[in-house]
């Protein structure tokens, strides 16, 4: 299916833009499909993150930027970043309700979306929603995101270029300025310019950037610094903003060689977004219901100091489910193991271990390592022995296949429970100070099924 979608999402088709989305904010498992299916014709959209605080007309400077880019014959994506509403879960502003103008223009596509909870003022998904934008052939991607302070950081691993938007008047001009904003803008906007304090702010915040290196030079290290600019716009009106479209061109000019470089940084830190989700993921599935929020509860209480709870933690995630089994060996019933051997070590290069004499089940055993498993060829030593009831039945072949676990009763007592058919309800003594029990061939559809588990 992500296939077909992906082919219309490369022919710009607003629904199939809408469908994978949704199927990325979803998380899904067709989402991460998608991605892979457009992933090799991405890479050409420009992004553009707009950030700043709450009530600094981000939405309205967005809608200007985007008619200026239009005139231009650019198309355009917009993504925009609302928290979530706390009764739907959704974004709290809908598409309708922004940028309103340009609904009926085939050249530009308008997404909210929600935080989920996310910090930065980012959705988890915003990065793969811009890889569907730029998969169908928008020319600009622009993400607006929530003003919620210093976490806004993570927009500039996600966009080419960051502008920041600032209000005079709010009371908060300065605790903005705090708030690590500084560190991630290449362009400054003092918004809603006509208000007393404009010139304030802007003065501010170039005393500000006095203080501060000039930062992401082009191609070369030792070439001219860039320098953000701070530009005045009245976004309602449109004022300043032809003049924000070519500091934004000017930028994209500068650094236009040092682009791989940004853009492999945004993917090195995807991917370590990527893992420390699933690995959250993967301590959720391993702890038992409860038990993460025991632990948080411990630390609070001083019964466990964190680090010592992240290693116990990381340790539970390392250490497979004891029910959960592996492929440990298949065995092979056979007459003469010697002749066996010469087969396995001569004629197939393999190495050979040393024979081992199992009394409980009067047999004589032999592991030959094969990747990650082994074959165990077993000759028997008693005529009465299962082995060799085996080999006068149906003559030398596949015996049994093993499977390893952690904790051979607690399986037992699972199948049990399950109605399973056993050969052996309690484990005996098997190989290399193993403990073994057999399922009976008749619950196993026909195979003769050991369970292992290894010594100590």
């Amino acid at each position: 299916m992500t296939s077909t979608l992906a082919e219309r999402v490369f022919a710009g088709d607003a629904r199939a833009i809408a469908r994978a989305i949704s199927l990325i904010e979803d998380e899904s498992p067709a989402g991460a499909g998608l991605v892979r299916d457009i992933y090799p014709r991405t890479g050409r959209a420009y992004v553009i993150g707009v950030t700043g605080p709450p009530g600094a007309g981000k939405s309205t400077l967005v809608d200007r930027m985007t008619a200026e880019i239009r005139k231009a014959g650019q198309t355009v994506g917009i993504v925009a970043v609302d928290p979530t509403s706390p009764f739907s879960g959704g974004a709290i502003l809908g598409d309708r309700v922004r940028m309103g103008a340009h609904f009926g223009d085939e050249g530009v596509f308008i997404r909210s979306m929600a935080t989920r909870g996310h910090l930065g003022g980012l959705a988890r998904a915003t990065s793969d929603v811009a890889l569907v934008l730029d998969a169908a052939g928008k020319d600009i991607v622009m993400i607006e995101t929530v003003g919620v302070g210093q976490d806004e950081v993570d927009i500039v691993r996600t966009a080419d270029i960051s502008i920041v938007v600032l209000v005079p008047g709010t009371g908060d001009e300065v605790q903005a300025l705090k708030a690590g904003i500084m560190e991630i803008a290449d362009i400054f906007v003092v918004n809603k310019a006509d208000r007393d304090g404009a010139d304030r702010l802007a003065q501010s915040v170039s005393a500000m950037l006095a203080l501060a290196e000039p930062r992401r030079g082009g191609a070369d290290p030792s070439g001219p610094r860039w320098q953000p600019p701070i530009l005045r716009t009245e976004a309602t009106t449109g004022t300043g903003v032809p003049e924000l479209i070519d500091a934004i061109a000017s930028f994209r000019a500068h650094s236009e060689g040092a682009r791989v470089t940004r853009q492999r940084a945004r993917q090195e830190y995807r991917l370590r977004d990527l893992l420390s989700h699933r690995f959250m993921q993967m301590v959720e599935e391993a702890l038992p219901e409860g038990e993460l929020q025991r632990i948080v509860d411990g630390i609070a209480e001083r019964k466990v100091d964190p680090y010592s709870a992240a290693s116990a933690i990381v340790k539970t995630v390392r250490s497979p489910n004891p029910s959960r089994a592996v492929l440990d060996h298949v065995g092979i019933a056979v007459q003469d193991i010697d002749k066996a051997l010469a087969f396995y070590r001569d004629a197939l290069g393999l190495d050979i271990e040393d024979p081992e004499n199992v009394a409980s089940q009067r047999v004589r055993a032999h592991f030959i390592p094969v990747g990650e498993s082994s074959i165990e060829l077993l000759e028997a030593t008693a005529s009465d022995s299962a082995i060799a009831k085996y080999v006068e039945k149906r003559g030398p072949g596949i015996h049994h296949i093993t499977l390893r676990v952690d904790d051979i009763r607690a399986v037992l007592a699972r199948l049990k429970a399950r109605g399973v058919r056993l050969v052996d309800e309690e484990p005996r003594p098997g190989a290399e100070g193993s403990l073994v029990a057999f399922i009976h061939p008749s619950a196993a559809h026909g195979v003769l099924v050991e369970l292992k588990q290894k010594g100590s």
